[in-house]
């Protein structure tokens, strides 16, 4: 496919985010570019929040940080808005989560400062390519895992599984190794109860009761981390993307890893 028309997809999708007609999951949608966590946060938070980031890549690959009151992410995809180029938003109050938004123009103010966090959901068509089906279900759950503080952001780590067979984990650890600014390789295969996480309470999908036979958990550190924080942290307002609800920038996947 042409390269601008490869480009114009990940325009069309955010335009159609923009206009309320796409609402839902951006899991295994627009493939070959790469997708992002968002966090919204008032400039008096944003120093340590970056900070935070610094000393968990893993868990907060930053892509991009706009400027104070600009909500166009002008490196990684010009002329979209922040604001309304999601399908959907998660709103913290102190900590507190509400409801669930499509846009969140009102709630973007003049200290606002965006970070845009890789996400994992950027390597599912190169997995693929490489072998590995996508997941049925990508579950998110909390571990015992400390993250490193930075001021008033802290706690514990939050990832997200996938099953896989033993050669493809072995893949997938190889590939997805090379993606430093999606999450990078696996932080844990095995035993979910190693890192803290319980299957039977996971913050994303059906609890599970038991490891089906012939495939392992693989666990890697998820974007969901910082909304995690936020409830230990309260900032007066903190906006993200809602689970699975990504932005998608204007990056090639195969472009934005090391060769």
């Amino acid at each position: 496919m042409h390269e601008a028309q490869r480009v114009n997809e990940a325009q069309r999708a955010r335009l159609a985010m923009r206009r309320g007609e796409w609402t839902g999951t951006t899991a295994f949608k627009v493939p070959g570019f790469v997708q992002c966590n968002l966090v919204v946060l008032p400039e008096s938070e944003a120093y340590d929040f970056l900070l935070y980031c610094q000393r968990n890549p893993k868990a907060c690959p930053l892509v991009e940080v706009t400027d104070c009151g600009v909500p166009e992410p002008r490196l990684s995809a010009p002329g979209a808005d922040l604001r309304t180029d999601l399908p959907r938003y998660s709103i913290f109050r102190n900590g507190i989560r509400g409801g669930d938004q499509y846009d969140i123009c009102a709630l973007w103010r003049d200290d606002s400062v965006g970070f845009l966090i890789g996400s994992s959901l950027t390597f599912d068509d190169a997995l693929e390519r490489a072998g590995v089906p996508k997941s049925e279900e990508v579950w998110v759950l909390n571990t015992d895992l400390p993250t490193v503080p930075a001021g008033r952001f802290g706690g514990r780590l939050v990832v997200a599984m996938r099953w896989m067979s033993p050669s493809q984990a072995i893949i997938a650890t190889q590939l997805t190794s090379r993606y430093p600014f999606n999450h990078e390789a696996p932080i844990h295969v095995g035993d979910p109860a190693e890192i803290g996480a319980d299957l039977k309470s996971p913050l994303v999908g059906d609890a599970v009761e038991g490891i089906p036979r012939g495939v392992m958990p693989v666990f890697w550190a998820c974007g969901v981390t910082p909304q995690v924080t936020a409830l230990l942290a309260k900032p007066e307002l903190m906006i993200t993307h809602a689970p699975g609800h990504g932005f998608v920038t204007d990056f090639k996947a195969d472009q934005f890893c090391i060769p």
